[in-house]
This record gives structure tokens, sequence and C-alpha cells, in this order.
């Protein structure tokens, strides 16, 4: 796993992550006004698209010119929800951040990396705004990351790669904090229905490696 900051030279904020196969470009954008549904209530917000390029994955993809298909449309909506859990969005004034999440290469946990990666362009977006005098004090509450969590062959997996998802009995996308809540909590049984204590090993471990990918965020950013 690696993260470099700054990526992209002309945005705000950028993060580009690699972990293992699957490589995601997010690029932080500060925009001095808000969608419509927004204006008048002095308060910010943050938002996401996602797209996979043609060959990210196995296949081509289509490009999603016009509007986003629906596996698009789900996961920057995901993205926007959990960037916007640790934001105080009434601190930003009427400033909106959009957050571009972009594959170059899919090899399963492309929303997961995009989360992850997405905190820290959009930690950098910031203090783009705070050098500037945009914002009167910093509106980021505090770091979340995500991952993913599976069961294949009876044995809990962290980070599952395409073909492990692909096959896996269970697989989950968990979403947390650096103070250790959830802000999502993905989960589905493709085969055999899990059991609650199967569930607890797999948040456990879900914790374990949300607190490596914190405190891989803290060291890039230098916190």
């Amino acid at each position: 796993m690696t993260m470099e900051r700054g990526f992209a030279k002309f945005a705000e904020g950028s993060c580009f992550i690699k972990i293992g196969d699957t490589h995601m470009l997010v690029t932080a954008t500060v925009e001095e006004r808000v969608p419509p549904f927004m204006k008048g209530k002095g308060s910010g917000w943050v938002t996401a698209e996602y797209s996979m390029l043609p060959r990210s994955g196995r296949q081509r993809n289509q490009r999603d010119l016009m509007k986003p298909n629906g596996r698009s449309m789900e996961i920057q909506r995901l993205i926007g929800r959990c960037m916007r859990s640790v934001f105080d969005l009434e601190a930003m004034g009427e400033k909106t951040i959009t957050l571009d999440c972009d594959a170059i290469r899919a090899d399963g946990g492309t929303r997961c990396a995009a989360i992850t990666a997405a905190y820290v362009a959009s930690y950098d977006a910031v203090q783009y705004m705070l050098r500037n005098r945009m914002l009167k004090r910093n509106p980021l509450r505090e770091a979340v990351a995500a991952i993913s969590v599976g069961v294949k062959g009876g044995q809990e997996l962290l980070d599952l790669n395409y073909d492990e998802d692909s096959t896996a009995h269970t697989d989950m996308n968990i979403v947390m904090t650096e103070s250790g809540r959830f802000v999502e909590i993905q989960g589905t049984a493709e085969q055999e229905p899990f059991a609650i204590d199967t569930l607890g090993r797999m948040l456990k471990l879900a914790q374990k490696g949300v607190n490596e990918l914190i405190a891989e965020q803290k060291r890039v950013l230098e916190l």
C-alpha cells in the first residue's frame, strides 16, 4: 500500500493510492458555490464522482460520458456520504469540495481505496482554503478510511482482490472513522448465511485494516 499526496499538480488536493493491484487517483476541487438545494443555508457541501477507466479492469468498460451507470452512482453517493460524515459543513460556509475518484487499475476494493484517498485529498483541499482565508476554522473533524473483508473457505480475509471477492461466501465493505465509529457497513452472504460471531470477527479484522490505513494517511500528511 502506498499513498502519494499532491499527485495532481493543479488540484487543491489530490492523492494517488495503490493497494495491491488497485490504483485510484482522487482529486479535490474547491468551489465557492453550493448546489441549488443548499443555497441560502450558510452551509457547505462535499460530493464525489466515481468512474473506472475503460481498461482499468479485465474487460473494457464503457465511459460514463453523459450519465453514470447504476454502480457508479451508488459508489459516488457512498463516497460523498462517508466524507460528509467527518466534515462540519456549517464551518465551510457556502463552498463545495468535489472529489473526482478515478480507477486507473481495478482489482477489487476500488470504493474503499477511493474513500481512503479522498480523506487525504480533502485534507489538502481544506488546508488550501485555510491558507487562502476562505475558512475561519478547520471543518475536518477526524480521519476516515475504508476496507473490504470477506469469508472464503471458512477463513476471514482482509482487503479482498477481484478473484477473492468474486468467489467469497461473504463480502463486506466497512467504513470507519479514526475514533473507531462506523460510517457504513455493506455486507452480503453470497452463499451460506453467516453467524453473528463471524460478523464480529470480520468487524474486528476491518478495524485492524482501517487503523493501518489511517496510520498511513497520517504519515503521508505528516501529522
